[in-house]
């Protein structure tokens, strides 16, 4: 079957109904045909236009390259793009200028070569690509300022919240009139209660700005259940509720600490809203992965509710006689996370009986024990009045309240507020116990090139202590069995326990920090 053949009328109708501006030219150049959107679009009309030449419709500095170009798409004969990878810019009648993509296709008329060109005005398009351009790098500014506030706020908003809590914790143990000590319980809970507040309000301005990164690897659950088990222990009997962790020895494929700061957030979210009963957390393996579950025995959810618990700052008023706690962060942190994580997060409830959240998550292949895990010893109680702890903190209001508190404890305290007053002591060959450092220590200078120095100098085994309002994947990939990470604000029996952690005992002390004497 042969194509109908078209008439030349229908052709040259179909060229003046085309929405590019068209023009034919011979292989000088010389303009022989327009259409009707080419009047338009340049301002000539299609007499005008066939006394020209292409070049006349172009910008001085483009006609001696349009000549070469010429002659070498006549050799060629192919259709393709006009001047691929560079701006093209058209010439009006008028003298103005715009930007314009080009088409071009030979066209055999007899025995010569003519140029075909579709011309289109990309103003609209150029327009829009720039207002993009200025939005896209309108939100890169917002968001390296959001980092920038992050980083400080991380930082700087935490140190006096530490210096309230260390002190808190230095008057504690000199006031012995009851009445104090009860002004002084307010306070501690006071300062906890601000210190929830900006973690929360931090954790969720991290993840908005998207510096959360997730750093998966296979995990053992086993470990995690033990931690959070010795943490909210202590927190559900407080209330008369019983706690209760099983697991059957799974493995898992999560970020642990962001793993961790879910669980850790759905537990106290569950022991918040128990009265009577109690909270159990476990770990079992289903068809769809491993399943994590936190199921209370509380005050339960309200069907119209449920929807919108993982909504910031969505709270449900309190009914008879409990009271509205926390801000309604935990729960949006934790569908943050989930989503993070690409964690299968659900939940449900049922007024006066309880919720049950869970989270699905993908198997790991058979985990090794976390080094040092089993080697681990409990907190003993009394002062470790012999040991001797270098100090390294910038503030000096967090500096003075920390070492207050050590000397109190009976710890020999030296202290140094930058990373070179701190190595200098190093390397005088004072003895050393235990460190103690801040990460920030002004400009680029941080903690760990303290702990680096004075293992290098005094062991390996040397124990530390890493103070840091920065949460960060990469901070917390530090961790390890002689150093431990202590988040600010941090609570002064907490920060005594920790230390007792790494060092018991006098005779605990490694002898690898005991190389040389005062």
């Amino acid at each position: 079957m042969t194509a109908p053949t078209l008439s030349a009328e229908l052709i040259c109708s179909a060229l003046e109904s085309a929405p590019d501006a068209m023009l034919i030219a011979d292989p000088q150049g010389t303009i022989v045909y327009t259409n009707r959107q080419f009047s338009a679009l340049f301002g000539y009309s299609s007499r005008e236009a066939t006394a020209l030449t292409v070049e006349a419709l172009m910008p001085q500095h483009y006609r001696e390259r349009h000549r070469q170009h010429l002659q070498e798409f006549l050799l060629e004969r192919r259709v393709r793009l006009m001047g691929v990878g560079l701006e093209l810019a058209a010439l009006r009648k008028d003298g103005s200028e715009f930007p314009v993509e080009i088409s071009l296709s030979p066209l055999l008329d007899d025995d010569r070569v003519l140029v075909a060109a579709a011309i289109r005005d990309i103003t609209a398009h150029k327009r829009i690509q720039s207002q993009l351009l200025e939005a896209r790098q309108a939100a890169e500014r917002a968001d390296q300022s959001k980092s920038r506030f992050l980083a400080t706020a991380s930082h700087d908003l935490r140190q006096p919240l530490q210096s309230l809590a260390l002190l808190n914790g230095a008057l504690r143990r000199l006031i012995v009139d009851p009445r104090a000590e009860e002004a002084l319980c307010s306070q501690e809970r006071a300062i906890g209660a601000m210190s929830r507040l900006l973690n929360a309000l931090l954790d969720v301005s991290k993840l908005e700005s998207g510096t959360v990164r997730p750093h998966t690897l296979d995990m053992d659950i086993a470990p995690l259940f033990a931690e959070l088990e010795q943490e909210f222990a202590a927190v559900a009997a407080q209330k008369n509720l019983t706690l209760s962790v099983v697991h059957g020895g799974e493995c898992v494929h999560c970020d642990a600490a962001l793993l961790a700061q879910i669980l850790r957030n759905l537990l106290s979210n569950a022991i918040k809203y128990t009265v009577s009963g109690g909270v159990r957390l476990s770990c079992s393996r289903s068809a769809a992965g491993i399943r994590i579950e936190v199921i209370d025995t509380g005050i339960g959810i309200d069907a119209a509710h449920l929807p919108h618990i993982f909504d910031e700052f969505y709270q449900i008023e309190p009914v008879g006689t409990h009271r509205r706690e926390g801000y309604g962060l935990g729960l949006a942190i934790v569908r943050r996370l989930a989503d993070l994580l690409g964690l299968r997060l659900t939940a449900s409830s049922e007024p006066g009986k309880g919720s049950l959240f869970a989270l699905t998550l993908p198997p790991g292949t058979r985990c090794a024990e976390a080094p040092g895990e089993s080697s681990r010893t409990g907190a003993a109680e009394g002062p470790l009045e012999l040991l001797r702890v270098l100090l390294v903190e910038d503030d000096p209001a967090v500096r003075d309240a920390t070492g207050m508190l050590l000397r109190l404890e009976g710890y020999a305290v030296r202290t140094a507020g930058s990373l070179r007053e701190a190595l200098e002591y190093i390397g005088s060959g004072q003895r050393i116990d235990l460190l103690i450092t801040d990460y920030h220590l002004g400009g680029s200078d941080t903690g760990t090139e303290v702990i680096v120095g004075a293992r290098e100098r005094l062991g390996e085994t040397l124990p530390a202590v890493l103070l840091t309002g920065d949460t960060s994947s990469s901070i917390r990939s530090l961790e390890g069995p002689r150093l431990r990470l202590a988040s600010k604000p941090i609570r002064a029996k907490d920060l005594l326990s920790l230390l007792r952690e790494l060092c018991p005992s006098p005779a605990a002390v490694p002898q690898a920090s005991a190389q040389a004497n005062e």
